[in-house]
């Protein structure tokens, strides 16, 4: 099958400058359709399914897999009639590094290329925004809090000079200020906290495993509660991320579910996979298997640790 490719002409970066060195190859045997601006990705991906392609590769970061994944859920069946493929082109690559998918814009050519699908669950939100009900998914992680503040700090040239350590920066401006109490309910359970997290996967922020027992097809999403995100928890957690990949026992409090609402009294932001989307309450959920995913073969069955 034909496949379609979405990406920025105008994206920065040594891995997009080789994309672009590659393309006259790739426009050979796919479909290129290129961005202008933030949302077109979406628009795109939506206008691909409609013209009958069965795989559409998001080419960028994060955020770009985002937009693509939800313009395949805009047309109608698209996540029955699409596969995703990835072009790891972006900062951090939360999700090409969850499925094993290489940061080399080569080597991940080569695993489109091969052709080996698997499927995962499909997390998604619903909120309400100037009075409309929205519905949005995401590939691998959400977060509210601190972190979707810290997104709102970080500038994209101060991301693009110093990479993932950007969000870092922000977040230690962000700890200047009051933070919001966001309450989690599952229905069984309530806990509430500065920080809350959300994985589909394991990781978070690139290699670091924050979510332990996330398995990306268990339908199930984890839930990593911080009651306090001060200074203090900062420097224990980022103590023991560097000395062993792991938070802390003692500063988090670990839930999961199929279906959750966060909810805060004052406003408070969330972000899924790296961008700010709306503000809270929120009902998170997932659909297990809903995604079609091109992987390497050695990571089509993802283990617990």
């Amino acid at each position: 099958m034909r496949p379609c490719v979405i990406f920025n002409p105008a994206a920065k970066g040594e891995k997009a400058e080789r994309f672009r060195r590659q393309l006259d190859a790739i426009g050979a045997t796919c479909a290129l359709k290129k961005t202008a601006a933030p949302g077109d990705a979406r628009r795109l991906a939506a206008e691909a399914v409609r013209e009958g392609f069965e795989l559409i590769i998001a080419a960028g970061g994060d955020g770009t897999i985002n937009e693509v994944l939800n313009g395949i859920g805009d047309a109608p069946d698209g996540f029955t009639r699409v596969c995703l493929g990835v072009l790891p082109l972006g900062t951090v690559n939360v999700f090409a590094r969850e499925l094993g998918i290489p940061l080399a814009v080569e080597k991940a050519w080569a695993v489109i290329r091969r052709g080996r699908e698997t499927r995962i669950d499909l997390p998604c939100v619903e909120f309400s925004a100037s009075g409309v009900q929205q519905r949005r998914h995401f590939a691998q992680l959400a977060g509210a809090g601190l972190d979707a503040r810290a997104i709102e700090r970080v500038s994209w040239s101060h991301k693009k000079r110093i990479g993932p350590l950007a969000y870092v920066v922000a977040g230690l401006k962000v700890l200047a200020g009051k933070l919001p109490q966001i309450g989690v309910s599952t229905g069984a359970n309530r806990a509430e906290g500065e920080l809350i997290l959300i994985g589909n996967g394991r990781r978070y922020g690139g290699n670091y495993k924050i979510f332990p027992q996330a398995d990306l097809r268990d339908g199930l999403l984890d839930v990593c509660v911080f009651p306090r995100a001060g200074w203090l928890t900062l420097a224990r957690c980022g103590l023991s991320l560097l000395a062993s990949g792991k938070v802390p026992a003692g500063v988090v409090q670990r839930l999961q579910a199929e279906t959750f609402i966060l909810s805060s009294e004052s406003p408070a932001p969330f972000e899924l996979d790296g961008e700010l989307i709306g503000h809270l309450p929120a009902t998170f959920s997932i659909e297990c298997g809903r995604l079609r995913v091109l992987a390497p073969p050695q990571r089509c069955r993802v283990k617990r640790q």
